[in-house]
């Protein structure tokens, strides 16, 4: 880490998301870098009052040198680790998002952050768990296109009191191979977006496989816990917290398990089955 602080840094910011302090640096004044940086950043994320910092990022800004014909590689570091050396300033700033949201996740002293996909209905959250390229994001935008309100394709955000905050990051729409092909804003697709905490009502344990039909069983909320703590970041760093927030979820939501087929399909056997009643 001395080696890297002596690189030279010349600008900087510090702030605070999910109550874990970051810090960025650059190796020189770079505006247009920094926009693109904010895009990145977590959701509901606030400049710091104080440098003082948990983790820090440093991204050295290359492309074109001093002379004619000359390229320099644009370097990410977490802490002392190296993330990413490239040509490619999006690659460095991907593998940034990518670290970032997963240090926040990680660290929250007051949130739990299960990888899930969320969508709100009628004032209760449908939680999918479950790691990418298990059809989470597809099971969200169909959810969405039916009418749903979005809170996340990415991490389902819950509090104590085992309620979900939004995570509105675009949607990941993949091909079928699993390479991201865009990212999706929830609006584009006509829903609102979740603007405060809901408690859940329903959590699918469900994985895509062609050709099958969705027949769930319903699972007990000690089963239940331990799917959900299968796919909780925090789960061997704040094991007491994420445990505490699982139960209240566990104990209060209907959980369902089984293979799903299509999910317009999964939407609509949902919606006959727990709407109508």
């Amino acid at each position: 880490m001395e080696k890297i602080d002596r690189l030279g840094w010349a600008d900087g910011m510090a702030f605070t998301a999910y109550g874990v302090r970051v810090g960025i640096r650059l190796n020189r004044s770079a505006p247009e870098v920094w926009e693109r940086i904010l895009r990145r950043l977590p959701p509901g994320w606030k400049p710091a009052t104080s440098p003082v910092v948990d983790y820090l990022y440093s991204l050295i800004v290359g492309g074109e040198g001093h002379r004619p014909g000359v390229r320099h590689f644009h370097v990410l570091y977490a802490g002392a680790a190296r993330l990413a050396r490239t040509m490619d300033l999006d690659e460095a700033l991907g593998n940034l998002e990518t670290d970032l949201r997963l240090y926040v996740a990680a660290r929250s002293p007051r949130r739990v952050f299960v990888h899930a996909g969320v969508v709100g209905w009628n004032g209760r959250a449908i939680v999918i768990p479950g790691m990418s390229f298990t059809g989470k994001s597809t099971l969200v935008e169909a959810w969405v296109r039916a009418g749903a309100t979005y809170y996340s394709d990415e991490y389902a955000v819950l509090d104590r009191k085992g309620r979900v905050h939004p995570f509105p990051v675009p949607l990941s729409i993949r091909d079928s191979e699993g390479k991201v092909l865009r990212q999706v804003p929830p609006e584009a697709l006509g829903s609102a977006v979740g603007t405060r905490p809901i408690p859940v009502g329903w959590v699918l344990v469900t994985q895509y496989r062609p050709g099958s039909r969705w027949r769930p069983r319903r699972i007990s909320p000690g089963r239940a816990v331990l799917e959900l703590l299968a796919h909780t970041v925090s789960a061997r760093v704040r094991p007491k917290l994420a445990l505490e927030v699982l139960c209240q979820v566990a104990s209060k939501a209907v959980v369902l398990k089984g293979r799903r087929g299509e999910a317009e399909a999964v939407v609509d056997e949902w919606l006959a089955k727990w709407v109508t009643k």
